[in-house]
Parts: structure tokens; sequence; C-alpha cells
């Protein structure tokens, strides 16, 4: 298979039409689509449906793409090890973490990472879903469950610990829970639903005060976010179970029923096989792991 055809094609794909990705690759679109046709005519399949509005791939087309992804994404793994300098590291460094981690306790120690090693560009992504590492979506990423996907390297770094906490003024009002049934009497801050929650079990606050009984009428409040989560406990809209890295963003939250712990979450450093040797992810991983040894969590 020709090469720069595979490039043209690749290119044809994920733009979506010959015009597009004749801009990419600083070709015409007819040399562009003259490049299609040609492969098209080796390989004796149609590769694109062919419409109005733009191109569809084929099923045939759709096998080729997937194919063509994986090989440009490790090409482009590849590239990066290689031109990483052999002083200080160097280059782009896509992280991606669950929502909550990434816009308080990582961003807000990213500065002293940056101020270490200013060769290093950070693109930094919230997401409580899972982006593929494998197809370059992030270089690595934090994660509060093991990775289902296959080919990565994962690092187990803190076990993240949950307690319940509440403002003053909301205590001051609605008293103090002093055991799991009394917090039936109580309004509780929930993790509202969402396809991606941030690990297993992210209500058990709910299943603590119920006995697991859903048919037990509880006044909630539910939002899928937990900076959100933070905000409205600080507010005195009621309980919450709250991460105690996160908790500590506010020294004023009071930790109600002390002994009381919530489920303890694994926090994973995870990147692909074919980074193993990045020096950007090698300094990263020693970044974290002493910024976390310094951290309550």
């Amino acid at each position: 298979m020709d090469w720069d055809k595979l490039r043209v094609f690749h290119a044809v794909a994920e733009a979506g039409s010959f015009t597009h990705a004749g801009e990419t690759l600083n070709l015409s679109q007819s040399a562009v689509s003259r490049q299609i046709s040609q492969l098209e005519d080796s390989l004796k399949v149609a590769l694109f449906h062919r419409h109005a509005r733009g191109l569809i791939l084929t099923e045939q087309g759709e096998t080729l793409y997937r194919t063509a992804r994986e090989v440009f994404a490790k090409l482009a793994a590849a590239e990066a090890s290689l031109s990483e300098g052999k002083e200080l590291p160097r280059g782009p460094l896509k992280i991606t973490t669950p929502v909550a981690f990434g816009s308080t306790w990582l961003a807000s120690r990213i500065g002293r990472f940056l101020e270490l090693y200013p060769e290093i560009t950070v693109n930094l992504i919230i997401d409580d879903g899972e982006l593929d590492l494998g197809m370059r979506q992030a270089d690595v990423a934090i994660r509060l469950s093991p990775p289902r996907q296959p080919d990565l390297i994962q690092r187990h770094i803190k076990n993240i610990k949950l307690h319940l906490y509440a403002s003053p003024s909301y205590l001051k009002q609605a008293g103090v829970p002093q055991t799991a049934e009394d917090l039936q009497n109580h309004r509780l801050v929930l993790f509202g639903d969402t396809p991606h929650p941030p690990f297993p079990n992210v209500n058990w606050l709910r299943d603590l005060a119920t006995g697991g009984n859903r048919r037990v009428h509880m006044n909630t409040f539910a939002v899928n976010n937990y900076y959100a989560i933070l905000r409205a406990v600080q507010g005195g809209v009621g309980i919450a179970a709250i991460p105690d890295y996160l908790a500590q963003e506010d020294s004023s939250l009071v930790r109600v029923m002390p002994d009381v712990e919530g489920p303890q979450v694994p926090a994973y450093f995870v990147y692909p096989e074919e980074l193993r040797h990045s020096k950007r992810i090698t300094v990263l991983r020693d970044f974290l792991i002493q910024e976390v040894a310094k951290t309550q969590f």
C-alpha cells in the first residue's frame, strides 16, 4: 500500500472532505481526490460514500481508518520520544484527570511543575470520562479506577479518603448528627446522575443514611461535580461526602461523624507502553509522587 496515499486517506477521513484535507496537506482538492481514487482502484474497494454535504466512510473505509489511526498514533508517539532533548525534558504533555482532582488539587500545583520544566508545555484535560491513551487523546492520565485499556502502564500513587463535611452555619441551624440514622433528618448533598461517575459507589452516603433501603425518603440535593458539591456545602446546603484533599480548600468546614469514612478510592498514574521511556512522563510522575506525599489524602 502506497504510504503517501495512506497519509492522504487518513487526512480525508479525519477532515470529512477533500477540500479540508487539502488545506491540511497543502494540496489542491483535485490532487487529494485523485490520490483517493487511485488508492481505491489499487484496493478494488470504495472507501468513501460521496454526497453533496461531504464524505462518509464505507464499511471497508472504516476498517482501513481504524488501522491508519493506530499507525499514525504510534508514529506520533515515536516521533515525540525521539525528539525529546538529551538534557531538559521538553515538548507537549497532554494530561487528563477527573474533574474534581484536576480542577482543584492538580491545577493549583501545576505551576510549580512548569517552573521546574519550562520546556514542557502542558495541556490539562479535565474529564470524568476515560480518554483513549492508546490513540493519543492524552499522553498520561490520573484515574480513580484501574485502567481497562490494554497496553497501559499504571502506577498506584495514593488512596483518596472521603469523610462527611458540613458548614458551621448548616450545623448551627440543623444540629450535628451523631449516628447514621440521624442523617435521615438532614439534607444530604449527593453526586448527581452521570454516565461517568468519578468512582464506583459514589453515593455511599445515601446508602449509609438509609441502610441501603431506597424507599426511605431523604431530603437531598444532587449535582454531578465535586467542586460544585464543595461550594454547596460551603453555602450551607447540607452534609456531603467530600474527598479530604478537596475539603482542605476550606478550613472552616466541619467534619461530621469523624469516625465514619467512605470507601478509599485508589488513584493511578497511567500512560501508554510506548511512552515508557519518555522523560516528560518520568518527571511528571516523580513530581506528582512528591506532591502527593505532602498532601493529606
